[in-house]
């Protein structure tokens, strides 16, 4: 078995050279000497037999082959990285912290119950709790913020096993001017009159979801925000049932009469990061999310 030449510390310390511009940047960054940058690129380059670095200006800049060459080391790097870390955590037991990305359409209840039952298996382990809306959960795993996530359809290169179909319903407040045509609404009808809607708090590929076709619309960042502002007679909005179940009850919002689209609905899925790399602490989460999730469906089903 031939034996690598290079080490990955060799390459990181490349792309630090390269991010920082320079021996002396990437030595302060790195909290070491910069003839030990120095050497340390220098004796990459020895060993490989290929120049990475070219001066440009004041700056080091990569060469064509030096590119080709850190874009091939860099998922590598990575991949021992997660290796080392799965190591530790094998060698620690249960993790020190979990870090959790959840859509903010994930009813409160299950959550407030899965964080009581884990309270009681480990009290050691920190939670990161990430609120998300749409993309924003998509973003935190490609970003590798989190450890666990709950959120739509799973992104490409992530596998996720389904929660709750969430249903949502075109409401607004019974003085709303809709309500008091007293009939069947349509689409075009709708377009007079301002929606609100929640925004997507991913950057990666920020989406839509639901009818856009109001001419004037409000967007807001939380999902309270929206159902404040529908109550308040100022507009209408597709909001999630179970989060206005006591609105509907009592008349503070009302289903709109609509032709067609009143309800419409959307899967939320339980994503690993990294299913191999998932500690004992993540996996034990992951599980009384399911359950309680699955307990939460169960009564919701039993009320309807």
């Amino acid at each position: 078995m031939k034996l690598p030449r290079t080490s990955i510390e060799q390459w990181r310390i490349l792309q630090a050279v390269v991010d920082c511009g320079g021996f002396a940047q990437a030595a302060q960054q790195l909290h070491r000497s910069q003839s030990a940058i120095s050497y340390t690129i220098a004796r990459l380059q020895e060993q490989i037999g290929v120049a990475l670095l070219e001066q440009e200006g004041r700056r080091m800049r990569l060469t064509e082959a030096g590119a080709a060459l850190l874009r091939d080391a860099i998922p590598i790097a990575d991949s021992l990285a997660k290796l080392e870390e799965r190591a530790q955590t094998l060698r620690q037991g249960w993790e020190a912290e979990i870090r959790l990305a959840v859509d903010s359409l994930y009813p409160t209840e299950p959550l407030l119950k899965t964080l009581e039952q884990f309270a009681l298996l480990h009290t050691g382990t920190r939670l990161q709790l990430h609120e998300t809306v749409m993309s924003g959960t998509d973003d935190a795993l490609f970003n590798g913020k989190v450890d666990l996530a709950i959120g739509g359809a799973a992104p490409p290169g992530f596998l996720g096993d389904w929660l709750l179909d969430a249903e949502f319903i075109a409401v607004a407040a019974p003085r709303h001017p809709l309500h008091q045509l007293g009939r069947e609404l349509h689409m075009d009808e709708l377009a007079e009159h301002t929606q609100v809607v929640v925004r997507d708090s991913g950057s990666r590929e920020p989406r839509d979801a639901g009818w856009l076709g109001a001419k004037q619309r409000w967007t807001v960042s939380r999902v309270e925000t929206s159902i404040e502002t529908v109550r308040a007679g100022l507009a209408y909005a597709w909001l999630p049932k179970h989060r206005i179940k006591q609105e509907l009850e009592t008349g503070a919002l009302r289903p709109l009469p609509l032709a067609a689209g009143q309800r419409r609905f959307a899967s939320l899925y339980l994503i690993y990061a990294d299913p191999a790399a998932a500690g004992p602490a993540t996996r034990a989460f992951g599980q009384l999310l399911q359950e309680t999730t699955a307990a939460w469906r169960e009564r919701c089903h039993a009320e309807a």
